[in-house]
């Protein structure tokens, strides 16, 4: 059984962003992240500290994190951050005992070398539609549809984003609606 590592909200932003990409980079940040800059450091350090984060070269600019000397530095997720996050959501799963509630897909993630995609895929599958509604999703429509937590639907939008999707997010009597709208031509 693994251990459960204790992460806060940003660390679990951070983690859930990055087990969503192919290359397992933090960077380009979760658009939430720009909120906490003042806490993103020290969130950091702990993650590469624990070793559940890595630092390493990088050659693509979009990739850097920092600048040392001539060196671009990039973070990336390793596999004790992938075990990391895995049990987090496994352990609420057990405690939402009895509830729908499916892992998220950063659970899945080094399955999904192996195995192809197709279940992540169905999940965002899933959010576009709900999302390409003419009165879009809330946060707990596309949380109900994928069975993940909400920091990981908001991974998601914003890896929506960075594929290109235009997402303007609405608020209606203090509840925030999420829609695909077409660019405008």
């Amino acid at each position: 059984m693994t251990r459960r590592v204790h992460l806060n909200d940003l660390q679990l932003l951070l983690l859930a962003g990055a087990s969503q990409r192919e290359n397992g980079s933090l960077i380009p940040l979760p658009q939430a992240c720009a909120l906490e800059m003042p806490r993103l450091s020290k969130a950091l350090a702990s993650l590469v500290r624990r070793k559940l984060i890595e630092q390493r070269t990088v050659h693509d600019d979009s990739l850097t994190w920092r600048v040392d000397g001539d060196r671009k530095v990039g973070l990336f997720i390793t596999a004790a951050g992938l075990a990391a996050i895995s049990a987090h959501h496994a352990a609420g799963q057990e405690e939402a005992q009895g509830s729908d509630v499916q892992p998220a897909p950063a659970a899945h993630e080094a399955e999904a070398e192996t195995q192809g995609k197709s279940r992540t895929s169905s999940k965002i599958a899933s959010v576009i539609t709900l999302l390409e509604r003419e009165g879009g999703a809330t946060l707990e429509e596309l949380t109900g549809a994928t069975g993940w937590l909400p920091h990981t639907a908001r991974a998601a939008l914003s890896g929506l984003r960075k594929k290109g999707h235009v997402i303007a997010r609405t608020t209606l009597e203090g509840t925030s609606f999420y829609r695909i709208v077409p660019e405008a031509a």
